[in-house]
């Protein structure tokens, strides 16, 4: 039996740590920009970053395997984390590429960034390679940019619509 509770709650706290990554990231580059290069800073901040979000989505995956939930729950829960892993350590990544966007400069010439490519391109090269030739490892990484970037927002404004319902007030009542 799998705890869909528990399931939930991960969920939570995967959307959280999504956006606090993508906050992070971007208010630290931001103000490192007072200091230095933008790819200065990218390269300062994004190593500690997606550390941070790997730790924080570890620490969720070793709670629930030493929680008293059934086997199935803790297998769904690892299942998650790996199939979720990637789209997670993007969300620092993209507040980078949104930053160097609207500072309108190259994200590719840091040096984090493109270690960070190279990285996801070796887990996604078997999976373009399944598909054949040509520019299909391009077209992955596109993919895998729009699938992770939907993915983070999607669980992020799941995450802050109860917050955002409060403050928007209660609903009219009928009379």
């Amino acid at each position: 039996m799998i705890s869909l509770a528990h399931l939930k709650t991960r969920f939570g706290q995967y959307a959280a740590l999504w956006l606090g990554g993508f906050l992070f990231s971007g208010v630290c580059i931001l103000i490192g920009m007072a200091f230095a290069d933008l790819m200065d800073a990218t390269d300062m901040v994004l190593p500690l970053a997606l550390i941070g979000v790997g730790l924080g989505l570890g620490l969720g995956v070793i709670l629930t395997l030493v929680s008293r939930q059934t086997l199935g729950t803790k297998l769904a829960v690892v299942i998650l984390a790996l199939l979720l892993l990637l789209p997670l350590l993007w969300a620092p990544v993209s507040a980078a590429a949104v930053i160097a966007f609207f500072a309108d400069r190259a994200i590719e010439y840091s040096g984090a960034y493109a270690a960070f490519q190279i990285g996801v391109s070796r887990v996604l090269f078997p999976v373009a390679e399944g598909f054949g030739q040509g520019d299909v490892l391009g077209s992955v990484w596109s993919g895998f940019q729009v699938v992770a970037s939907v993915v983070g927002f999607a669980s992020a404004l799941v995450k802050l619509w109860p917050s955002i319902r409060r403050l928007l007030g209660p609903e009219p009542a009928e009379t």
